[in-house]
Formats: C-alpha cells, sequence, structure tokens
C-alpha cells in the first residue's frame, strides 16, 4: 500500500512522501488563488471552490482567507454551508459537513493526529481520522474539533470549544473539553437570544 493510501485508512504514514507532496503543492496553488480574489469577484471563488473541493453544493459561501492543507480536495461540503474568516481545515483525509451549517471565525477542523511516542514523531509520522458534521450545525468562534470526531444534526457548537469526542444532534455543547450543556427544546422556538422573542411569520 502506498503512502497516498494510508491516509486514508488511519494507518501511520509518512507525509513527506514526494507523491503527496507534489499533489499538495498543486491544490495549494488553487487555494492562494481563491485566498487572493476581490470581494467582488463572487463568481470567481465560486468557480475555485467548485475546483477545489471534492464536493461543494450549491449557495456555500468562504470568507477569505481560508486555510487548508489540501486546498480542499478532502472536504465534502452539502450545499447552503457558510464559514467566515480564517476557517482552517486540515484535511489530510475526509471532512464531511452538512446542509445548513455555519462556522463562525477562526473556527479548526483536524484530521491529522501525530503519535504520541517521541521517537514516531521524530520520524515525521502521521495518521489520519475523518471528521463527520451534520446538517444545520453552528460551530461557534474559536471552536476546535479534532480528528475522528462525528457531530450530529442541529448542534451548537459553543466559541471556544475543544471537541475531544462525539457530539449527539440536537443539543447544545460548551467547554474545554467540549460537553453537553443542554438539549435544543421549545425555549429555542420562543427566544432566539436571551429575553428576545422569536416573530414567526404568517406566511
Amino acid at each position: 500500500m502506498s503512502m497516498k493510501e494510508k491516509m486514508h485508512t488511519g494507518e501511520l504514514y509518512l507525509p513527506n512522501d514526494e507523491e503527496i507532496m507534489n499533489e499538495q503543492l498543486q491544490r495549494l496553488e488553487r487555494l492562494y488563488d481563491f485566498n487572493a480574489t476581490r470581494p467582488l469577484e463572487q463568481e470567481k471563488r465560486t468557480a475555485l471552490l467548485k475546483e477545489m473541493f471534492a464536493e461543494i453544493g450549491e449557495g456555500c459561501y468562504i470568507e477569505p482567507p481560508f486555510h487548508s492543507n489540501f486546498g480542499g480536495g478532502h472536504v465534502h461540503f452539502g450545499k447552503n454551508i457558510y464559514a467566515n474568516f480564517n476557517l482552517t481545515l486540515v484535511d489530510d483525509t475526509h471532512i464531511y459537513v452538512g446542509d445548513y451549517t455555519m462556522f463562525g471565525p477562526n473556527v479548526t477542523v483536524a484530521t491529522a493526529g501525530h503519535p504520541i511516542l517521541p521517537e514516531l514523531r521524530s520520524q515525521g509520522y502521521q495518521y489520519n481520522a475523518p471528521v463527520h458534521i451534520g446538517k444545520n450545525c453552528w460551530i461557534g468562534t474559536g471552536a476546535i474539533i479534532v480528528p475522528g470526531i462525528t457531530i450530529g444534526d442541529n448542534v451548537v457548537i459553543g466559541a471556544g470549544s475543544v471537541v475531544t469526542k462525539d457530539i449527539p444532534s440536537n443539543v447544545v455543547a460548551v467547554g474545554v473539553p467540549c460537553e453537553i450543556l443542554r438539549k435544543v427544546n421549545e425555549h429555542d422556538r420562543e427566544y432566539y437570544f436571551k429575553d428576545r422573542k422569536i416573530v414567526w411569520s404568517e406566511d
């Protein structure tokens, strides 16, 4: 099995492999082009994202600067996903994000890890584990999601949280490490922020 194949199996591999690095550099060239676009070049940004990502649905918007080890080459976005400034996707293996999910500024989603054993780290070994984020989630400012995590649908991850274990659907989770604070409930259908009531349209 080649080093490139091991990127997606969870096995230890060497990321400085020539085949991997050549592909990575080509993808980073496209990422550079994306980050160099001007604010009025929205169509160009959309076209570049379709080239860069493994999959990306309609209506997605990523605010530059965007950072990604493989320029989104292992990222699978659904539709209508929004990412604010400085989204970092360490996409050494696959990252899956469901429709209508939002990322606050400075969020990091990492798939790459390194062995705890110093002898292996000194040789440059790495392993990867995919990350799955469900539909209609809100990942708050500065949150960090570590390798191998699955987050369900309709989840809110609080600002600054470090997600080190799986989070089920329909909950608010916060903290370091990230823990479930509560379920999404009927109160959330009445109030959108503190004592501010939702006025539902009758249309």
